[in-house]
């Protein structure tokens, strides 16, 4: 499970779905070569996130239920989202790039943090829900640092200027 990639497919992410039988993202994919990058390895089903307005052609819906082997599974994009049914044992959400795994209420409520270059979090995270036997266990998977994304080089050169200048000083234009 995965979520915030704002349009990154992070290279570290495909080897860590070895074995995985279905992806979910939980919105802010950024681009479909994201949805394409990963529905090569695995199938993928995603809800469309805050951020994804150019992916509007897609349909992508607001909330995603599924059954997995008697456990129901509630995928949004936000946790204000959620409004999990009687039946729902696990909320899978993304949205705040803070990964979380917690019990409560009896739900499994699973943030996935973010896999993307863009965005507050340091660390690139996903998430394995294991189902079997209606049992399921979820567990965070951090991939390591983020990988920042390049600013334009007028920016960054506008900055470095900007950076050399005193605060209070004249600038001699």
């Amino acid at each position: 499970m995965i979520a915030d990639t704002h349009g990154y497919l992070d290279p570290r992410v495909p080897p860590a779905l070895e074995g995985v039988d279905l992806m979910l993202h939980a919105g802010d994919i950024g681009a479909e070569d994201v949805l394409a990058g990963l529905a090569s390895k695995v199938p993928v089903t995603a809800v469309v996130g805050n951020n994804d307005g150019q992916l509007a052609h897609l349909g992508l819906p607001l909330r995603v239920d599924l059954d997995v082997e008697g456990v129901r599974i509630r995928l949004v994009r936000r946790l204000i989202d959620a409004a999990p049914g009687t039946d729902t044992r696990v909320i899978v959400y993304g949205h705040s790039h803070k990964a979380l795994v917690a019990e409560r209420e009896d739900m499994l409520w699973v943030n996935l943090g973010a896999a993307g270059r863009v965005g507050f979090h340091r660390e690139v995270t996903l998430a394995l829900l294991r189902v079997e036997n209606g049992r399921y266990k979820a567990e965070l998977v951090l991939l390591g640092p983020r990988v920042l994304a390049a600013r334009p080089r007028a920016m960054a050169a506008s900055r470095a200027v900007t950076q050399r200048v005193p605060p209070g000083a004249a600038r001699a234009d």
